[in-house]
């Protein structure tokens, strides 16, 4: 997988994962605190489509993903 592939991965994956946590009507339910991770992962996308720079993608490149166009 390429760098923004995984930076998109990860995203989505947190964002489940928060809306899972932060529902009320969720099965694994624990506080409503967790719907501010997912406005956090929120603006960090538009952080990054706005300045086109991620810096979990630069993070990753450094561990050795490879770059993506």
């Amino acid at each position: 997988m390429k760098s923004w592939q995984i930076v998109r991965l990860v995203a989505g994956i947190f964002i489940l994962l928060s809306l899972a946590l932060g529902t009320p009507g969720s099965p694994v339910f624990v506080s409503q605190w967790w719907l501010a991770f997912t406005a956090f992962v929120g603006i960090n996308l538009l952080q990054s489509a706005l300045t086109r720079w991620c810096v979990m993608e630069t993070i990753l490149r450094k561990l050795g993903a490879e770059r993506g166009c």
